[in-house]
């Protein structure tokens, strides 16, 4: 069998190194978008935020495990619970009883009192994973859920090119419990109330983020 081979024409010449041409161009093309979808900008990170918020953007007091007693020693200190425990029974969350406990120096009646949700409390009981002085709490007594509003900016930490840090401000929209507007519970929850007051632009909340293998992920702590 006679082999021939037959040299390409110019013509074909030219096609195969413009089809090379614009697999090039393609190729590179589809490394910048790559690289443009993993950049930290407001439009990159507007998903992740949200995603992170639909999880974990409830506002909760840290009151985790119910019944939760005040001691004798605590209402005369003026301790959290005791000036916000009133204001929670009177508007219907909780109701509290008198029990007798073992005397101590801190206690020298043998009583506590033990104070549990009410029906209306436990609306607002949900999951909340949390850990506080080294314990997990699988739920807490929230009374906001924020959402995003508007990306204002984004600072970059590069220090570790594989995964840098990217620190998000943002500005927000709230639903707050609405028991929450009662002036009562603004002046013993005020973090919550400035919180509140501060939707809409008033205020921005910052979320850092980490680029793993997968994308942006939200970083749980402060920033």
């Amino acid at each position: 069998m006679n082999l021939r081979f037959i040299r390409p024409s110019r013509r074909t010449q030219t096609s195969i190194k413009t089809l090379t041409g614009i697999a090039l161009v393609c190729v590179l093309a589809a490394c910048s978008a790559a690289r443009d979808a993993e950049a930290p900008t407001a439009e990159n990170l507007a998903a992740p935020l949200d995603e992170y918020l639909a999880q974990r953007g409830d506002i909760c007091l840290a009151m985790f495990d119910w019944p939760i007693d005040l001691t004798e020693a605590e209402a005369g200190s003026g301790a959290r619970h005791a000036v916000q425990f009133p204001v929670m029974e009177q508007l219907g969350l909780v109701h509290s009883t008198i029990v007798a406990v073992p005397k101590s120096a801190e206690n020298p009646d043998g009583a506590v009192k033990r104070f549990e949700l009410t029906d209306a409390g436990r609306k607002f009981y949900k999951p909340h994973q949390h850990a506080a002085n080294g314990t997990e709490h699988a739920n807490d007594l929230c009374v906001a859920h924020l959402k995003r509003e508007q990306i204002v900016d984004v600072k970059v930490d590069a220090a570790n090119a594989q995964h840098p840090l990217a620190v998000v401000s943002y500005t927000y929209q709230i639903d707050t419990a609405p028991w929450m507007q009662e002036a009562e519970a603004q002046r013993v929850f005020p973090m919550i109330a400035r919180i509140a007051n501060g939707a809409g632009g008033k205020l921005q909340m910052r979320q850092g983020f980490t680029r793993g293998d997968k994308g942006w992920v939200a970083q749980v702590g402060p920033v």
